[in-house]
């Protein structure tokens, strides 16, 4: 190891970390949900524009036509990439390797509002002022690449993503061919516990509606991750699931709701750790970092019906002014020394499995390349389901209706 802080433990004690699922609901920066919807309607997310709006791109011959920069802007979440005494080393690495000079910023808190900040511009074909920007898979991704508000990539130029990239990265649901989006880091959401409370092995989403731990459940109020463990917990695949299914998994989530302490951001790794609550959803990294941290006492698990898989992304927005440059670092971060110098530091599911060897040997960290939460065995897959596509608004606002009242109730 180098001779800094633990990165999971400097984080957890300089910064609450923030949900990077996009949420429709509660207060967000003193904004309600009425507010909120609002001002996204406003931007026209409730429908796809249409195809005249849409720009029609020769994308063959607007690869062809483009020449290198020295410039890139990225948009990314705050503490989302390797950081050590205020630089960026991954960052540095790359400027050094290609003369592309990177103005990396923090700027993206959440999903939606971020989605609502830039879908003017790009409705009006004006440029965002970024050249890759990070958004988790769910509805806003969606209307990025339905709108044509990203570009199509040229995986001509990107070798090392089809070298090195995990299955699970590859051909996602919600962008197949990965033909705008290449993912950035990757997360699990399971179940995890409190040994110290439960003396006995927590395996399957019936446990969280056990009456022996009445009032000691933790779940998100996500509806996108609570609505998904609904779905899992009467055995359907989340993927594939109807509408009528939808409602089945809110009856369930309803009768579980006598065991349930509350509906959290995430902040319920902090009421998991310190034994507010017993067991709960949680996301892999969290629990990882609370490990890290001095949480020996934390367990996750992935459930017997399952868990999901949710993967943030880099996209390049129409009117970048950087194309090449977006790109080129793409490439450039699916090297495994280059994913390795982000995940060392991120601690989430690399997306470059051969970045293990690279954190064990090169960084001597044999704590980050070890975990399973990090580098999962490749028989995870098999057990791990992407989040539902909404095909239209109408969907994504009947998934709305049908779990935003547990959550409210």
């Amino acid at each position: 190891m180098t001779g800094r802080p633990d990165p999971a433990l400097w984080r957890g004690l300089t910064e609450t970390r923030i949900s990077r699922r996009s949420m429709l609901k509660g207060v967000l920066g003193g904004v309600g949900v009425a507010a909120l919807g609002s001002a996204l309607a406003g931007c026209s997310i409730q429908g796809s524009v249409s195809s005249q709006a849409r720009q029609q791109v020769d994308w063959t011959e607007f690869w062809s036509k483009q020449r290198p920069t020295k410039h890139l802007d990225f948009a990314n979440w705050p503490l989302y990439i390797d950081q050590e005494k205020g630089k960026f080393p991954s960052l540095e690495a790359f400027t050094k390797a290609t003369g592309i000079e990177v103005n990396y910023q923090q700027v993206i808190q959440n999903n939606a509002p971020f989605y609502a900040t830039v879908a003017p511009q790009l409705r009006a074909h004006e440029a965002t002022g970024y050249d890759i920007v990070v958004m988790t898979n769910g509805w806003e991704l969606t209307e990025m690449i339905s709108n044509g508000f990203v570009m199509e990539l040229d995986h001509s130029r990107l070798p090392n993503f089809a070298k090195n990239a995990a299955k699970n990265v590859r051909n996602p649901p919600y962008d197949p061919g990965n033909k705008h989006s290449l993912v950035w880091q990757t997360g699990f959401t399971g179940i995890a516990y409190n040994s110290k409370l439960i003396d006995r092995p927590i395996t399957s989403f019936k446990d969280l509606a056990d009456p022996a731990f009445k009032g000691h459940v933790g779940m998100m109020n996500d509806n996108t991750e609570l609505g998904s463990a609904g779905l899992l917990a009467i055995g359907v695949n989340p993927t594939t699931s109807t509408p009528a299914d939808w409602r089945r998994a809110a009856d369930w989530l309803k009768k579980q709701q006598p065991n349930v302490a509350g509906y959290y951001d995430q902040s319920y790794i902090d009421r998991l750790s310190n034994g507010d609550t017993w067991v709960s959803q949680a996301w892999s990294g969290d629990v990882f970092q609370a490990i890290a941290g001095g949480n020996k006492h934390l367990k996750f698990v992935i459930p017997d019906e399952g868990q999901m898989i949710w993967h943030d992304n880099m996209m390049i927005p129409m009117q970048a002014e950087n194309p090449l440059s977006a790109l080129k670092w793409m490439d450039f971060y699916y090297t495994p020394e280059i994913a390795g110098m982000v995940e060392d530091w991120v601690n989430y599911v690399c997306p470059v499995p051969a970045a293990k060897d690279y954190i064990l040997n090169g960084l001597d960290d044999p704590k980050v390349a070890n975990s399973p939460l990090v580098f999962p065995d490749s028989s995870v897959d098999s057990r791990s389901h992407e989040f539902y596509v909404f095909k239209n608004y109408d969907e994504y606002e009947e998934w709305n209706k049908v779990f935003n009242p547990v959550i409210q109730s």
